[in-house]
């Protein structure tokens, strides 16, 4: 390793007892991907040479997690949870590299932003000792303060412990810190639990380095940007605040949102040009929109790829695995599900269309549904290019319409269907003449005796 090689450090143990909840903590999601996995997405952006995830005994899934979507992280267990300097000590065997910089995070701040940590690392590589990240805070009741004199941050000091002079600074603790790894040795070692909740805390880093010499400087960033997680309301709040940054950056990269505020995106909703969306949308995970499509409202759509000038909705579902090709139309009260639409094809009304392709230019009339499931297996449908099927036909999969033929309306097809033949599958309809007037005669007399009281 050189000397500016980064090992990240995420404090993820705490057990999460405000949440309420079996999920631990960090694994509860924020648009669509878990708290942990944004920090790690923007700490892992780093170039980090290592990343130590600190769990608490017992949080197989948390670390499970962890190795499944970032590469490189090794687990540290805290295993008497007493503090966020406890948690360090329990990551320091694994910080192999002694000269490089060492930065702390912590798993329940996914709004904290890659280049804010960057910007630290390098400062803490070239100007100082020990950087943190600090925020002006409208309200900083139970934050730590930081007390410095000009440029210098000499230490920060937990609510609990402040005198009253030391709770009106304003200038709050965010929670990163980067440290030089040369130091850390030391700094772990002077770290005592002679305080209000008989912890060790990272935050006397600034202290313990300050009085040996080290320098210490802050950067500064806004509040919502580290606001921690440690209730359903905090995950709300956080959901809220990610949800204005990714429309943002859509609206940014060309894309109308009709009514910005009803409209939920994932982390990795990727959108093209000139795409217009609808109210009361949601992208799950997965989806890719491309330019000129258009969303229309009550949507609901995840793992889907939508292709140019497509339109979806309104009142659509759908599901993963589907593929929507150029100009394709799905209307409204349609649901799909691993179905390839191909280019300029329609699904314009109330239908279901699974495990199927639909070929490009067919039709697929209102109330159609493909009958994929038997109960314990999934069949395939494949209808054919300039297929046209008419309204409330069912298409007992495993089963084939050839290029250009026609289903007729309320057919149950069960048989594979030759390129440009009609298949009518119903009942013959047959009429008895007279039946409905004798119908309702009869009854007619039946209720006129049984008012009469005979």
């Amino acid at each position: 390793m050189t000397s500016n090689a980064l090992t990240t450090v995420i404090l993820a143990a705490g057990k999460g007892t405000r949440m309420k909840s079996r999920l631990p903590k960090v694994l509860h999601p924020i648009a669509g991907r878990p708290m942990l996995g944004h920090v790690l997405a923007a700490a892992t952006g780093l170039d980090s040479a290592r990343t130590v995830l600190v769990a608490g005994p017992g949080m197989d899934d948390v670390a499970e997690y962890a190795r499944a979507v970032a590469a490189n992280v090794s687990i540290a267990i805290q295993e008497s949870q007493l503090g966020t300097g406890d948690a360090a000590r329990a990551a320091a065997p694994q910080i192999a590299d002694k000269d490089g910089v060492v930065l702390f995070v912590f798993g329940d701040t996914p709004l904290v932003r890659r280049e804010t940590l960057a910007g630290m690392v390098e400062r803490c590589r070239k100007e100082s000792d020990i950087v943190i990240l600090g925020f002006e805070a409208a309200d900083p009741t139970g934050y730590g303060r930081i007390v410095s004199s000009g440029k210098e941050v000499n230490r920060i000091v937990e609510h609990k412990d402040a005198s009253e002079e030391v709770r009106a600074i304003r200038l709050c603790f965010g929670g990163p810190m980067a440290v030089r790894a040369a130091h850390l040795p030391a700094l772990l070692a002077s770290l005592t639990n002679d305080n209000a909740q008989g912890e060790y805390y990272l935050t006397d880093f600034v202290a313990h380095g300050r009085a040996s010499g080290l320098s210490c400087s802050a950067v500064i960033c806004p509040e919502s940007d580290i606001q921690g997680v440690n209730s359903r309301a905090d995950l709300a709040s956080a959901e809220s605040v990610m949800q204005k940054r990714l429309r943002t950056v859509a609206m940014a990269g060309g894309v109308t949102f009709l009514d910005p505020e009803t409209v939920y995106l994932s982390h990795d909703t990727s959108f093209g040009e000139d795409v217009t969306v609808g109210q009361n949308v949601v992208f799950a995970p997965g989806c890719r929109i491309a330019s000129g499509a258009t969303i229309k409202a009550f949507s609901h759509l995840e793992g889907a790829d939508i292709g140019e000038g497509a339109e979806i909705g309104p009142f659509a579902r759908i599901r993963p695995g589907t593929s929507v090709g150029r100009k394709a139309r799905i209307g409204n009260f349609v649901e799909t599900k691993k179905a390839k639409i191909e280019d300029g094809a329609k699904i314009n009304h109330l239908s279901y269309i699974g495990d199927a392709r639909v070929g490009a230019g067919a039709n697929v009339g209102a109330g159609t549904i493909t009958c994929n499931y038997d109960g314990y297996n999934k069949f395939f449908t494949d209808i054919g290019a300039g297929v046209f099927v008419g309204s409330n036909s069912s298409l007992v999969a495993p089963v084939k319409i050839g290029d250009g033929a026609y289903v007729g309306s309320g057919s149950v097809v069960t048989k594979d269907i030759a390129p440009d033949a009609l298949a009518v599958a119903r009942g013959k309809q047959f009429d008895k003449p007279g039946w409905a007037a004798a119908f309702r005669a009869k009854n007619e007399a039946a209720k006129q005796k049984k008012s009469s009281g005979e």
